[in-house]
């Protein structure tokens, strides 16, 4: 898995005015993370606002990437949710031969214990005919999960390859990275640390930052997997106040104000997602024009 080392970005969905899906500035985008050198493209994840698309616009974003990609980097959809029989029907059911590996969040709002995430993730590697990075966020999901699940799943189930570790808990992640199978990708899924957890062995990230500036922060994740300590930490400072403002007032209405910024398409969001005030548009419009 070699090919999801360095920095993967978590693609928008971005809308019209009218909220019918913007392909025009989706491939506009794709090509953007191209030619800002990241390594691969995260499909339908959180960032994507997939909870809020129906079966035939998520088809229709697919398709969409796919073109604009043309294969020139890896792809990984995200497939999860917390209905366990829906999740491998989908896997079961779903062409997945243009994705390197699907991303799956651990089971939201239900809440299970530890022995319910594994065997949630039993039956997703069970069903699955591609490669699963795990998606560990507590502050989405109600629940943490935990190293020693995410060790066992990893030491039981050769398809289980990786995890977007976003717990935003360093401790966790040394810990991960401490004890996990020698091939095992532990992935940062928090812009803020992404370097702290690469220096400390991980595998790079799935970013929203990235998506913004990619040449950047793609950047500081390769020379800090190559030890380039203090080379990587001026793009980390560099970028640090844009992570902030990205989420103050969340994902991924801050990201898509970068992208106004940026020209590539419209801030439009679903509800209950809302654009981000006045006052943070023109602070992240501001950084945009500073790092031009």
């Amino acid at each position: 898995m070699k090919s999801l080392m360095g920095t993967g970005v978590a693609l928008v969905t971005p809308f019209k005015k009218d909220f019918s899906v913007d392909t025009e500035a989706l491939k506009r985008i794709v090509q953007y993370q191209i030619d800002g050198g990241i390594e691969y493209l995260v499909v339908l994840g959180t960032t994507a606002e997939s909870a809020t698309l129906t079966k035939e616009e998520k088809e229709l974003v697919i398709k969409t990437v796919a073109e604009a990609n043309n294969g020139r980097l890896p792809m990984v959809l995200g497939v999860g949710g917390n209905n366990t029989a829906e999740v491998v029907n989908e896997l079961k059911t779903r062409d997945l031969s243009a994705f390197a590996a699907v991303l799956s969040v651990s089971p939201y709002y239900n809440k299970p214990t530890q022995e319910g995430i594994y065997q949630h993730f039993k039956a997703v590697a069970q069903a699955s005919p591609v490669p699963v990075i795990l998606y560990n966020v507590p502050g989405r999901t109600a629940s943490n999960m935990l190293p020693a699940t995410v060790i066992r799943l990893a030491k039981d189930f050769d398809n289980i390859v990786g995890i977007k570790e976003a717990a935003g808990d360093i401790v966790q992640a040394m810990k991960l990275i401490q004890h996990k199978p020698e091939n095992f990708l532990v992935i940062s899924g928090d812009d803020m640390i992404t370097l702290p957890m690469v220096l400390a062995g991980g595998a790079g990230v799935i970013s929203v930052i990235a998506e913004g500036f990619p040449r950047q922060f793609s950047d500081m994740v390769r020379l800090g997997l190559q030890r380039k300590v203090d080379e990587a930490y001026k793009l980390h400072y560099l970028l640090a106040d844009a992570i902030d403002m990205i989420f103050e007032q969340g994902n991924p209405a801050g990201i898509k104000s970068v992208f106004k910024a940026l020209g590539l398409c419209e801030d439009t969001l679903r509800l209950p997602l809302v654009n981000v005030n006045e006052d943070l548009a023109g602070r992240l419009a501001e950084f945009v024009n500073k790092i031009r």
